[in-house]
């Protein structure tokens, strides 16, 4: 993996593969490259380790002629260490057909050997080079290049999404789709292919989303998609993109994670948008109507979700057997896919993910597929795999989210999360209608916390130099304090545990000393002064405490070196609170750290492959 652009048309295709290879380096940024094709049948094959950047630059210095098609690619490593070599795209022996790949083929270890067998040489350490020598073997043997394509795409086994030029078609692309994502764009006198959306918006808003097991062959004009399973042509479904370009640019910040904190108002604004309305105590999700009898039957809801979406898991977890009375388990869903637990007719299924496309989500989907169940989805991309899988759900409307480290989509997910967790209520809950009051609070309640970044600033730079980190919370707290250990991780690469408060003398606190400091939320609820409690067993050996506080608490200031205050509110809103301060730490103290904030190392964005 990670991000794919492929391109054929009248305009010159190596700036709008690199424009697109920009837009998508959040997936996956340790090398990248380009292969494009000209009208005399030859290529141009460029690659290089680290960011597009180093491409582009290379790109610029290149001769290039007039070109027809081109792909490129930025990797993020599977098989194979980030080099040169490695890079995609990849090609056959001869330099003659070109593939970029995201996904993983499990036999090609199988496919190598027949074909080192008949006397072809590998020369790289990944899976990928498998597939353009693949064609190959079968393009000596039918003599065309798409029957060539396709019989090569049969034989793979895995997950895949895979495109190809080639100077034997020069203006034309080649494109196979299963459990990877795959989008086609469409503009006039060109065609786009690409891992998702971002890279299209500078040039369509006509896009079609592959399905499994379609095959896609275009031209600039033309375009032709082809089911392989049941060998038949399929009539795809266009669909208008409605992202706002503005919404993918820096817009003056210095980082896309910056921009995404500030974006938290706006982005709960979204979320909540023509669904509550506390006037009238009304709550309308309508991505839920079509199953509304369906839901009312529900005896228990499985939740399913990978990394910070997991953490919004548990929260929702929370939030739903408190207020509507329903037995709710949250599973990561890479061991959920591999569970033999028993599922009856009540039992429904959420998949909750940022892109939609989060590979070991989607194959928990799938396996319960047969089990006639319900399947329920929280995603942020519209038309994305999971929203097309799933039988109803709920869009979160954050707009894209390019930052690595996930903060906006958090917000957006235990926003909407909460109105679930009100819609199952059907409003017999006391706290109903303070809850709908309180959502359309909560945006002025963040803007008054994102005020205080400058202090919050200050604090990064007095507690970045720690090399470990503890992160304790209570009940709505404890899933919060997961997810600050987790975005200090990912951005800061500082050691970081979250843990539930009452766990602490259970184990953690044997780590606690002067150099170990926690960072303990500590907001209003009924389970305030066990959370002093623990407080004080860490302040009794020395450990530095940083805490997270309702404004007007007095006493934490006593027990504390440091308190970051967010506005009252209700506990079950207080996560969405407390969670900005957290991201905000996590930026600053990255920031302080002279890191790259936007793209940790080793991370990519959409996680595509198990």
């Amino acid at each position: 993996m990670c991000g794919i652009v492929g391109y054929v048309g009248t305009k010159p295709a190596p700036r709008i593969i690199i424009d697109g290879l920009k837009a998508l380096e959040y997936r996956g940024y340790d090398s990248a490259g380009i292969a494009i094709m000209t009208a005399d049948h030859q290529a141009t094959l460029l690659k290089e380790v680290g960011r597009v950047k180093a491409l582009e630059e290379h790109i610029n210095k290149a001769d290039i002629p007039d070109s027809l098609s081109a792909i490129g690619h930025t990797r993020w490593a599977t098989h194979g260490v980030p080099s040169v070599k490695n890079a995609h795209p990849h090609t056959n022996t001869a330099k003659t057909i070109f593939v970029a790949h995201n996904g993983i083929i499990e036999n090609y270890q199988e496919i190598k050997k027949q074909l080192e067998d008949e006397g072809y040489v590998f020369v790289t350490d990944t899976d990928t080079e498998v597939i353009p020598q693949l064609i190959d073997y079968y393009y000596q043997e039918l003599k065309a290049f798409e029957p060539a394509f396709k019989a090569a795409i049969k034989d793979l086994k895995g997950a895949y999404a895979v495109v190809a030029v080639t100077t034997y078609a020069p203006d034309k692309l080649f494109a196979a789709k299963l459990s990877s994502p795959l989008v086609l764009g469409i503009g006039r006198n060109e065609i786009f292919v690409a891992s998702d959306t971002n890279a299209l918006l500078n040039h369509t808003n006509k896009i079609v989303y592959l399905e499994d097991n379609e095959i896609l062959v275009a031209d600039k004009k033309t375009y032709h998609i082809e089911n392989l399973q049941k060998e038949c042509a399929v009539t795809p479904k266009v669909e208008l993109l409605d992202y706002d370009v503005a919404q993918a640019s820096l817009d003056g910040y210095s980082h896309f994670m910056l921009k995404e904190i500030y974006e938290a108002p706006q982005t709960i604004q979204l979320a909540t948008a023509g669904r509550v309305n506390a006037k009238n105590d009304s709550l309308k999700l309508g991505g839920l109507e079509l199953v509304s009898e369906q839901l009312n039957r529900i005896e228990r809801l499985v939740i399913v979700a990978c990394g910070t979406a997991y953490y919004a898991g548990l929260i929702g977890e929370y939030l739903i057997e408190e207020l509507a009375g329903i037995p709710v388990e949250v599973h990561i869903a890479s061991e959920f896919r591999y569970r033999n637990e028993p599922f009856s007719r009540g039992t429904a299924l959420l998949a909750i993910s940022q892109s939609g496309e989060t590979a070991d989500t989607i194959a928990a989907i799938k396996k319960v597929e047969d089990y006639g169940v319900l399947r329920l989805g929280v995603v942020n991309v519209v038309g994305s795999t999971i929203a097309r899988l799933t039988d109803a759900g709920v869009y979160c409307h954050a707009g894209p989210e390019l930052a690595v480290a996930s903060t906006k989509a958090f917000i957006a997910q235990v926003t909407v999360l909460l109105q679930i967790a009100l819609r199952l209520s059907r409003g017999k809950h006391e706290l109903y209608k303070p809850l709908l009051e309180e959502l359309e609070a909560l945006p002025k309640k963040a803007e008054m916390i994102l005020a205080q970044a400058p202090a919050i600033e200050k604090l990064a730079k007095r507690y970045c130099d720690y090399r470990d980190r503890l992160f304790i919370g209570r009940r709505y707290g404890y899933p919060c304090a997961l997810e600050g250990a987790l975005k200090l991780k990912e951005v800061s690469y500082i050691h970081a545990e979250g843990y539930a408060a009452g766990e602490t003398k259970h184990g953690p606190i044997a780590m606690i000393d002067k150099n170990f400091p926690t960072l303990a939320i500590a907001t209003d609820s009924d389970l305030l002064e066990k959370v002093y409690s623990n407080i004080e067993e860490i302040k009794a050996r020395r450990g530095p405490i940083l805490a997270i506080a309702t404004e007007g608490n007095k006493t934490i200031g006593r027990l504390v070196d440091d308190v970051i205050y967010i506005p009252k509110t209700l506990e079950q809103t207080s996560p969405i609170l407390q969670v900005i301060p957290l991201q905000l730490l996590a930026y600053y103290i990255a920031l302080a750290k002279g890191l790259d904030v936007d793209k940790p190392r080793n991370l990519a964005k959409s996680v595509t492959v198990e």
